[in-house]
């Protein structure tokens, strides 16, 4: 029986949580903050500790790990297991003060140093499954950074198991860490050849069970606006100001439907994240989501359409409309390698659990390692209110992450087992 504690896999987020490696989106580094490297250095000084003597960080901060398969079976594929190290911009990482509450009652819980914020199961009813159970919090002022060192304590935490249990069998295992997932550059700089694995698994997922071999596909789009530009005191009939062009265009947007905040399932969305500019020239930058690539395309043809509009209304305005791809739906590769997500599910039911398929209305390093030759699905670790201050994790759903780890190498084992002779 595979069982791993929950009490030690806490132990390790505990310590993971309080290295600041809130990753930034403006910055043109690889990684783009050099914090990130305090926990790469310090995952790789524990992946040695264990035994697993090819524990390497590179200068990007990637750490790339083996732990060598037992099995007397040779033609059992490469598995990696993936968790991003990096946390998200949205909400501070710097201070974190993460809070064990080893026992949860169901009552609210009043985040000590910010008192208006409060953990209630009315807002979270995922709290229920883990009555008289462990949970972790930050503080009040920070978020968690469950998201994704969870899936950092997971791995490692599986590491150990292996390390320590020889006598499950099981092929070459890779363990990656990456960097800058939060901002889109997770996998920026990775060394495919250096991973060496033919199929991976990201740890990066939330309710216990759950199970995503979907995500969006995602394009950014630029819309910048030529205005004409005189001096302010001789303007009259002349000045057009991009900035108010670039107002109205946002103005022009659906208010009820077409937007994050408006759609939910399989529904696709524009959503403007930046305005920067002048009154002579100005920009504004969205992301387009949606599952298909036809859909995609549609969301820029209309997107395209409402600025003309608006823009032909300011005569002597111009705009110019570009888009590039950021990543896409990994289902479309997935499809093709079917025993890698059924594996998993199998995985998550040895581990005592229901499969919960899902897809994820957003990206992982997955949907990129997919398209670059390792196809990746994305596992639980139970992560809840990611990116907030309100931002907690199941100690038992992180064991049992661990636990489905095992059972995973141990189930792609089994399946590519040879009669020797």
């Amino acid at each position: 029986m595979i069982q791993i504690s929950a009490d030690n896999v806490a132990e390790r987020l505990l310590r993971y949580v309080q290295i600041d490696t809130q990753s930034d989106p403006n910055s043109i580094t690889n990684p783009t903050t050099e914090k990130q490297k305090d926990l790469s250095k310090l995952l790789q000084r524990e992946l040695l500790g264990m035994g697993i003597t090819d524990a390497v960080m590179d200068e990007f901060g990637y750490v790339y790990a083996t732990i060598s398969g037992n099995s007397d079976n040779k033609n059992i594929p490469v598995i990696c297991f993936c968790s991003h190290v990096d946390t998200a911009p949205d909400c501070s990482g710097t201070h974190v003060k993460p809070i064990h509450h080893r026992y949860y009652d169901g009552n609210d819980i009043l985040l000590p140093d910010d008192t208006t914020q409060v953990l209630r199961m009315a807002d979270s009813p995922y709290l229920q499954e883990h009555l008289n159970h462990g949970i972790i919090t930050a503080s009040g002022l920070t978020l968690l950074g469950a998201d994704d060192k969870s899936g950092v304590a997971v791995i490692m935490e599986a590491a150990l198991y292996f390390m320590q249990h020889p006598a499950i069998k099981h092929g070459d295992i890779r363990v990656l860490f990456t960097p800058d997932e939060e901002v889109g550059k997770g996998t920026a700089k990775v060394d495919m050849q250096q991973v060496g694995a033919q199929f991976g698994y990201t740890l990066d997922g939330g309710a216990a069970g759950s199970l995503e071999d979907e995500t969006f596909s995602a394009d950014a789009a630029t819309i910048t606006i030529e205005g004409v530009i005189v001096h302010p005191g001789y303007a009259k009939d002349k000045l057009v100001n991009a900035l108010k062009v670039a107002g109205a265009v946002l103005d022009a947007l659906p208010k009820k439907e077409w937007s994050p905040e408006t759609t939910e399932g399989r529904q696709g969305f524009v959503h403007p994240v930046a305005v920067n500019g002048i009154a002579e020239k100005a920009t504004i930058q969205f992301i387009v989501r949606d599952f298909t690539d036809a859909s995609l395309q549609n969301h820029h043809s209309r997107l395209k359409q409402i600025a003309v509009d608006v823009v032909n209304q300011f005569p002597g305005a111009s705009m110019e409309y570009t888009a590039a791809e950021q990543y896409r739906n990994m289902k479309m590769v997935l499809d093709k390698y079917p025993q890698v997500t059924a594996y998993a599910e199998e995985a998550i039911q040895r581990a005592g659990l229901s499969v919960k398929k899902e897809s994820i209305r957003g990206g992982t390093d997955g949907s990129r390692f997919s398209y670059i030759g390792m196809p990746c699905p994305n596992i639980f670790t139970g992560m809840q209110n990611i990116h907030s201050k309100l931002e907690w994790i199941g100690t038992k759903d992180m064991a049992k992450a661990a636990e489905t780890i095992v059972h995973l190498a141990m189930i792609w084992e089994e399946r590519y087992a040879v009669t020797i002779l």
